[in-house]
């Protein structure tokens, strides 16, 4: 390997020094000559940036001054809108003032001339008035009549005349809507009997057993007497056994123990062999018969009125009804009629047909045990209803049927309507001879207790009475507000079926003889 001399190894780091000092001056001079350049451009921008700058300014100065302008424009034309708004508004003002002063100076001279008017009215009533006093002194001087003798002549007068035009009017009145009402009613209450075909007559229920013979009555009563006590003992009734020939008579206040004795002493005459034992036997047939029979005549009532859901206890003390009568009337066979009239007259009438021919049925339940339980009929009635869960309509309907509380229904109406209708049918009910009697002098009694009458006389059996008045104490025109009186005070103290008719007479008879 050939080794350099030093000096060339000299030469080479000279030649590298001087190259790089070339180097460096040469990078200079150019970084030189770019930030000279650099600073020509900047001053370049920023002159421009300034012209820019300027040119916005004055732009934007312009367009303020032009914006002011405009807007003080529009300031000007508002104000000038507004300044003649104002002026309008203050000619409005002015001009509805002078048409108020023109209107108040009008209400002045119209207050003063009606002040004037009533001036002259008051002088006038004045004058009027002593007129009137001067004509009144002169009216009584002529007639002779003081003020108040002439208003009690006038009152008389008016009185009389008005007695007359009002007892016309509640003549006329009554007649009109007597007319109407009766009509209507007579209508309604005829096609609800026409349609309801139920037998009216009265039904007479006697517990009295034939037998074939007067020595029946022996075998009946037994060796001393053992088959009579025994007979009355199981059934609770007593036996009559009297002169009356071939009848024994059956006696208890329970229709169904009545029954139940009477159908035993019928088996027993028939199969003939009558001691204890067959007694006992035969009084427990009865006994199933009757509850049949009880049972039947229940389902038999319910399925006639097509009423559903009635509880079955009920539908037995439908039964039991079957052998219980009232004044002769069977009372089931009644409130079957009452349902089927209720039913009716709901349907003319347009109200609920369910509610009033279930009521209809029940309104006389009580009477099935009210000689077991005390009370009256409708209040025992009442409480079995409530017993069983009856609606309270139907419940109402029950309580009122007697008017024991104020009806407040249309089907309470009803029932009580069609309970009179079913009572009332002739030969229906019998009632007894003393409270007949007692009716009847009752109601001649109310008759004689007004002003004016002179006899009155009970007729058709109480539906009428006929009432005799004295003339010169009852005028014409008093008789009809009379009759209406006695008509509303038999109303409201006596209880009769049916209706009654008032009937009042007034005769003026005049006698002479011939010589």
């Amino acid at each position: 390997m050939l080794t350099m001399p030093w000096y060339s190894w000299i030469v080479i780091a000279v030649t590298a020094v001087v190259c790089f000092l070339l180097g460096f001056l040469y990078r200079k001079k150019i970084a030189e000559r770019e930030i000279q350049s650099a600073e020509e451009e900047a001053k370049r921008i920023i002159n421009e940036s300034i012209k820019t700058a300027e040119s916005k300014k004055r732009e934007a100065l312009v367009e303020a001054k032009e914006e002011i302008h405009k807007s003080r424009s529009e300031y000007e034309r508002e104000e000038k809108a507004r300044r003649s708004e104002l002026q309008k508004q203050e000619r409005r003002l002015q001009q509805k003032e002078e048409s108020l002063d023109r209107k108040t100076d009008a209400i002045e001279k119209k207050s003063e001339t009606l002040n004037n008017k009533i001036a002259a009215a008051e002088a006038q009533q004045q004058e009027i008035a002593q007129i009137k006093k001067g004509q009144l002194e002169m009216l009584e001087k002529i007639s002779g009549f003081s003020i108040e003798d002439a208003k009690a002549y006038l009152i008389d007068n008016v009185k009389d005349d008005v007695t007359h035009e009002m007892a016309m009017k509640v003549k006329e009145i009554e007649a009109q809507y007597k007319e109407e009402a009766d009509s209507r009613a007579r209508d309604i209450i005829a096609t609800a009997i026409q349609r309801c075909a139920a037998d009216h007559a009265s039904e007479v229920t006697v517990s009295v057993v034939a037998l074939p013979n007067d020595e029946m009555k022996g075998r009946i009563i037994g060796r001393e007497g053992r088959n009579i006590r025994s007979i009355e003992t199981l059934t609770g009734c007593d036996l009559i056994i009297d002169d009356t020939p071939e009848t024994i008579t059956v006696s208890s206040f329970d229709p169904v123990r009545r029954e139940v004795a009477r159908l035993a002493l019928e088996k027993l005459i028939q199969d003939g062999r009558i001691h204890p034992a067959r007694i006992e036997e035969m009084i427990a047939k009865a006994q199933r018969e009757v509850n049949a029979t009880i049972k039947a005549e229940g389902e038999r009532a319910v399925f006639e009125t097509n009423i559903h859901g009635l509880n079955p206890e009920i539908i037995k003390l439908l039964g039991r009804m079957r052998y219980r009568t009232s004044y002769g009337q069977n009372v089931l066979n009644h409130s079957i009629e009452v349902s089927h009239i209720a039913g009716l007259l709901a349907s003319e009438l347009g109200v609920d047909v369910n509610i009033a021919k279930r009521a209809g049925l029940l309104h006389d339940i009580g009477k099935a045990i009210d000689h077991e339980v005390e009370g009256s009929h409708v209040s025992i009635g009442v409480d079995i209803a409530r017993k069983y869960h009856e609606s309270e309509a139907v419940i109402h309907c029950i309580e009122a049927h007697h008017n024991d509380v104020e009806p407040h229904t249309v089907e309470a109406c009803l029932v009580q309507a069609a309970d009179a209708i079913s009572a009332s049918r002739p030969g229906a009910r019998r009632e007894n001879i003393e409270n007949y009697v007692k009716r009847l002098e009752k109601l001649e009694e109310i008759s004689k207790s007004f002003p004016g009458i002179s006899s009155s006389y009970a007729i058709q059996a109480g539906r009428e009475i006929r009432i005799m008045v004295k003339p010169e104490e009852v005028s014409e025109d008093k008789m009809v507000l009379l009759a209406r009186d006695i008509a509303k005070k038999i109303e409201d103290e006596l209880t009769y079926p049916g209706q009654i008719k008032v009937h009042v007479l007034r005769e003026t008879k005049a006698v002479d003889y011939a010589k």
